[in-house]
């Protein structure tokens, strides 16, 4: 493979914010992906007039409550197939066990399954959306 490309996919996903990029061709396939160790940004607000600058966390605006995260990396699916009903909705009560969604990862159709009982209080990533690692899926009502 031509060091080359491989920089220009580099720049590719600097400049677009992509995490993972795969191509494939006849004869070569890369698979890149970008890890993030850096803490949560801080943002600044603009200073009015005779006003200090405020601090404002990005972690100031989170939820309470628990959260299902993704075991792995792969796209989640709310649903067994796209004419099927959601697994989960929002305010529906699950038990420890039950599937709420499905992450395929490398053609497999994993299952995610609530670890605890609870109300779902809200789905955080969107049908057929990629997920990482870690990243939470569903928050429950605290």
């Amino acid at each position: 493979m031509d060091i080359e490309k491989i920089r220009t996919l580099i720049t590719l996903m600097e400049e677009n914010e992509l995490v993972n990029l795969e191509v494939s061709s006849d004869d070569e396939h890369i698979s890149l992906t970008r890890h993030y160790d850096a803490p949560a940004p801080t943002m600044m607000a603009a200073p009015t007039a005779g006003a200090a600058p405020v601090a404002i966390d990005a972690k100031a605006h989170v939820k309470a409550g628990s959260v299902e995260t993704s075991p792995m990396v792969g796209v989640f699916y709310s649903a067994p197939s796209p004419n099927d009903p959601p697994f989960v909705k929002v305010g529906q009560k699950v038990q420890a066990g039950d599937t709420v969604g499905i992450i395929e990862a490398m053609k497999i159709m994993n299952p995610l399954e609530a670890t605890q009982s609870g109300v779902v209080d809200e789905i955080l990533v969107d049908n057929s959306e990629v997920v990482q690692f870690g990243q939470p899926v569903i928050r429950y009502k605290a």
